[in-house]
């Protein structure tokens, strides 16, 4: 306060001293002295830094609150994921899984999360169902989509909606449990038809590290087909069948509890994958947040100590043309 008191007086007296006409010079010290806003580049962009470091900030808030919302939700559903494990393996012990299977019909089931800000689990899916859909392409072949979640909806209808089978969106909006998933697999069955299934997910390893998967369930008369041509299936044939069911009637129950298990297993995994994925993308983007915050705040001290030192320059100079 007395540094602009003590410009204002400076700039006060010295208006008379140097004004040509003593009528003005008188006319000007009497009336009152009024400030000039001060609109330089300095003022400026000290006011744009500020506005942004509070950007930033703000941002910093939302990136470290949704970093503890995942950590929470992927905690919880963390352990239903690794139980659910137990569920699928039966099965391909006894069906196996036989990704090289040659078929006619290709259904690639794409697995992907409704919301985004989670790293690249969406996009790694599309790739790899894109890379099926091609490397089972062929002129009596047909390859279709069926996507679960917006994400892989919104890559896929791009360039491939006429492949698009079946869409499901919105898988989480309800805690997952298998009578949903059942839900959805039934209506596949029944929408669908195929020889094999082809699921696309992310399987699960760490919060850092998630495992592009992909999980074969063939149709019940491919796998009597493959069963009677031999090969690891060929050991069906050695289960006795007890009751009135036929052997095609156990093959496609089997099938179709195969299929459930397996899709609940993937959905959980996928989501597993996908909140330790947003929880890391969520830290990096608290992190990145803190060191832009950090830049700012040393470009506005330069600024503000810049604009310190030319006001000090300017009160010198005033006074040391009074004095001369």
């Amino acid at each position: 306060m007395a540094m602009a008191a003590l410009r204002r007086e400076g700039r006060r007296f010295a208006t008379p001293l140097l004004s040509p006409n003593p009528a003005n010079a008188l006319r000007s010290s009497l009336v009152p002295y009024e400030e000039p806003v001060l609109s330089g580049v300095r003022c400026i962009s000290t006011q744009v830094v500020r506005n942004r470091m509070k950007s930033v900030k703000n941002i910093q808030k939302i990136t470290k609150a949704m970093k503890m919302v995942a950590a929470s939700k992927l905690r919880a559903i963390q352990t239903r994921a690794e139980n659910s494990r137990g569920l699928w393996q039966p099965f391909t012990a006894l069906l196996g899984d036989t990704p090289s299977v040659d078929v006619k019909k290709n259904v690639i089931i794409t697995i992907s999360s409704d919301k985004g800000l989670c790293g690249g689990i969406n996009s790694t899916s599309v790739k790899i169902s894109r890379a099926l859909h091609k490397l089972n392409s062929g002129p009596e072949k047909e390859n279709k989509y069926v996507v679960l979640g917006e994400k892989a909806k919104a890559q896929l209808v791009r360039d491939s909606k006429k492949d698009i089978e079946l869409i499901m969106t919105e898988l989480q909006k309800n805690p997952l449990n298998y009578t949903q998933v059942s839900v959805i697999a039934d209506d596949i069955l029944k929408n669908v038809e195929f020889d094999a299934l082809r699921i696309v997910y992310n399987k699960f390893q760490s919060v850092v590290s998630f495992l592009p998967t992909v999980s074969t369930i063939l149709s019940p008369e491919v796998v009597e087909r493959e069963a009677e041509s031999g090969g690891k299936l060929g050991e069906l044939d050695l289960y006795e069948v007890e009751g009135a069911e036929t052997k095609g009637e156990v093959l496609q129950n089997l099938a179709e509890f195969q299929f459930s298990c397996v899709m609940f297993n993937a959905v959980l995994e996928n989501a597993t994958s996908e909140q330790g994925a947003r929880m890391s993308a969520m830290d990096s983007s608290s992190r990145n947040a803190g060191d832009m915050l950090d830049r700012l705040t040393l470009t506005y001290n330069r600024t503000r100590q810049a604009s310190i030192t030319t006001e000090l320059i300017e009160i010198i100079s005033g006074a040391s043309a009074l004095e001369g």
